[in-house]
């Protein structure tokens, strides 16, 4: 089941602030709870601090997030570092990043946490409405991450998500998008533009879609592009 908050972006990791802690010196975290419980914390820190667009930043390649964008449950990432950038909340940009801990759900656990108990300041009244957040309104951009590689897709792959994504009426099956409905290459390619210019009034990041989504239609637009007589 998805229990990322709906409005959260989870990406690879693009960029760090500065260095990482060396493997020898993160911890194990002083708690132990499901990303279910963690994901229900940050949804409701977000919608506190009114945050718009917020996005989560993972070490875990493409090839390892579902087609709905969310990172598949046998991910692993290549370290535990975790960046959550807010560009929009009541009290301004925030940005938050930690890899102190083992695993990368500890460490997005510990933001989340956070997030609570410095709204928990605000909350008693010791601070100036936002002043607990100054510090973290400072954290830089940080250093370029290696760009991952793009998630290989099968034929077979590409064109179940094609038509998936397509309107009602475009393609009876993604089998038939293969076989170009008995009419060969030239007729798939026909289907298969169709389809994706389908796709394109339900799912373009323009119109609303979800850009990880987007990209993975794309990337199937592409490789049925290659079996030839696609225009």
């Amino acid at each position: 089941m998805n229990y990322y908050p709906d409005s959260l972006d989870v990406r690879p990791l693009s960029t760090w602030p500065g260095g990482l802690t060396p493997t020898d010196s993160r911890r194990r975290s002083p708690f132990s709870a499901p990303l279910r419980s963690t994901l229900t914390i940050l949804d409701r820190e977000l919608w506190q601090l009114g945050a718009k667009h917020p996005v989560l930043e993972v070490a875990i390649d493409n090839a390892q997030f579902r087609i709905d964008g969310r990172p598949r449950s046998t991910a692993r990432a290549e370290h535990p570092g975790v960046v959550l950038s807010l560009p929009t909340t009541n009290v301004g940009a925030l940005r938050y990043a930690t890899d102190r801990y083992l695993t990368w759900q500890d460490n997005l656990r510990a933001i989340a946490l956070g997030l609570e108990a410095l709204r928990k300041v605000d909350r008693y009244g010791i601070t100036r409405r936002g002043e607990q957040y100054a510090g973290f309104k400072a954290i830089g951009s940080g250093i370029a991450m290696p760009p991952a590689a793009p998630a290989q897709m099968t034929v077979d792959e590409a064109a179940r998500i094609l038509t998936e994504h397509a309107g009602p009426g475009i393609v009876v099956s993604y089998r038939d998008l293969l076989d170009g409905m008995g009419g060969g290459g030239t007729q798939r390619a026909e289907y298969v533009t169709a389809a994706w210019r389908s796709a394109v009034k339900l799912h373009h990041p323009d119109v609303g879609g979800d850009r990880a989504a987007w990209d993975r239609i794309e990337q199937a637009k592409s490789v049925l592009d290659e079996l030839g007589g696609s225009s």
